[in-house]
């Protein structure tokens, strides 16, 4: 008999028996409430499409970095699992022998996050009984690959099946929000919206940045050879955005860096980016007053902000040559946050209607400063644990680290920031019972009421992110 599939009902809650009737009884309090997925990077074409996803493979693997990133540290070519060269080159194209590879190095992915995921998908969305192995790999994908033909498989449903009451997707200013539009006029109830990411053309060192501001000034009808001109066609997309339902912007900067600069060193500044000359310092300059001049726009129009500083994109440059963006080559970077937000927050972190929500990939961060930050300015709230951190342990070392300074009110909750849609339930559930683990250790101890800690929960699984995103 092939082993079973292991997703305990006990799972990730204390080994304590005591306090882990109490993490139990909290998480039946949560567990049911809908998803509020504020932040996220699935295709917002599956939804307007609303058509059947092609193969496992195709869905479960190829849109995951999480897993691919892993199979390539141990020597799995990328190629080998259908992902695409930039140059067009020969990639697997047999999404069963993809799978298959994937089966048989699934064992690599024993005791990470990745792997209760994959399981929770599995498990509660296809009803796999069995455990993954090269034994069980085509029996599996066949059972999958029947669903998938299914009505209740399509994205639409999938939508509605995971209680999800909102989900953001995120895209470039030069994006058209076509597939949006489209959502939108079919009738459709499931709300799906946008989110503002400016990095193509706020990054003077983003790849194609002239040609960005170029395309940038055609769609918004300005000038953007000029400061001005470049400001207004920013707050032109903005608006164009926030009538699609966008609620937050995205910033995905190198560093947490801000600047202040009067208009004239800024004309000067954005003359040097504008024509491509710009140093190293210039071009970090010029992101930091960005963020600033994000913040004041964000003043303005009521976007809530979202900064996602300490990550040094596309490591691995033959990686980044050969397949591009996002593949799995991104390493967290030490980040300053109390000397790089300062003159952001001179200018404007004493301002009411405005929100700063901050992420870290640099967890020496959440005592030292990101906590004692977000427990003091009022527009400040502190993402949760984030990206690499998104796992059991990562969780619950982010609410030991910034509780005690921040609260639990001056945080947002959780969001999935994910591409792989099916993993969105699974890692909400290990989200409440990770928070429903840690009020439990305060009930245990004395610390927190039963009450007041099932109202807590709640807001953790769900107020908190509708009432930070302004959903």
């Amino acid at each position: 008999m092939p082993d079973a599939l292991l997703v305990h009902e006990d799972r990730l809650f204390p080994a304590d028996t005591g306090i882990r009737a109490i993490a139990r009884a909290l998480y039946d309090r949560v567990k049911g409430l809908p998803i509020v997925s504020p932040h996220g990077h699935t295709d917002p074409r599956w939804f307007a499409d609303n058509q059947p996803f092609p193969d496992p493979a195709t869905l479960l693997i190829k849109p995951d970095h999480y897993l691919y990133r892993m199979l390539y540290s141990q020597g799995i070519r990328l190629e080998d699992l259908g992902i695409e060269r930039r140059d067009g080159g020969v990639v697997e194209t047999d999404n069963r022998k993809i799978w298959r590879l994937f089966a048989a190095n699934y064992h690599l992915f024993r005791g990470t996050p990745s792997r209760l995921w994959f399981d929770h998908a599995l498990s509660f969305v296809f009803g796999v009984e069995e455990l993954l192995t090269p034994a069980t790999a085509d029996s599996i994908y066949d059972h999958i690959a029947d669903c998938l033909s299914r009505a209740e498989f399509l994205p639409r449903a999938l939508f509605e099946r995971f209680n999800i009451e909102v989900i953001s997707t995120t895209e470039s200013p030069l994006d058209d929000l076509h597939h949006h539009d489209r959502i939108r006029a079919s009738g459709w109830q499931g709300r799906v919206i946008t989110a503002f990411r400016p990095d193509p053309v706020v990054d003077p060192e983003f790849h194609g940045f002239g040609t960005n501001l170029d395309r940038l000034g055609e769609i918004s009808g300005e000038d953007t050879a000029t400061w001005e001109g470049y400001l207004a066609a920013l707050r032109e997309r903005r608006a164009y955005f926030m009538a699609r339902g966008a609620t937050s912007s995205d910033h995905g900067h190198p560093s947490a860096a801000t600047s202040d600069l009067d208009p004239a060193e800024c004309r000067k500044l954005f003359g040097r980016v504008r024509s491509g000359g710009q140093s190293a310092d210039d071009a970090e300059l010029f992101r930091a007053q960005m963020l600033t001049e994000m913040a004041r726009m964000s003043l303005d129009d009521g976007l809530v902000m979202q900064i996602h500083p300490g990550c040094l994109r596309n490591h691995n440059r033959l990686l980044f040559d050969r397949f591009g963006l996002d593949k799995g080559a991104d390493i967290p970077t030490r980040t300053d946050y109390v000397h790089a937000l300062r003159p952001l927050l001179n200018r404007f972190g004493n301002e009411p209607g405005l929100s700063i929500i901050l992420f870290t990939l640099d967890e020496s961060a959440y005592t030292r400063e990101l906590a004692t930050l977000a427990g003091h300015y009022p527009i400040l709230r502190l993402g949760p644990a984030w990206w690499f951190y998104d796992s059991p342990e990562g969780m619950l070392r982010y609410r030991h680290a910034v509780t005690e300074t921040a609260g639990f009110y001056n945080t947002v909750g959780f969001n999935d920031d994910t591409r792989a849609f099916l993993s969105i339930p699974a890692r909400h559930d290990l989200a409440r019972r990770i928070d429903c683990r840690y009020l439990a250790e305060l009930v245990s101890e004395h610390r927190l009421g039963e009450s007041e800690a099932a109202e807590v929960a709640c807001d953790l699984a769900y107020h908190l992110a509708k009432r930070a995103y302004r959903l």
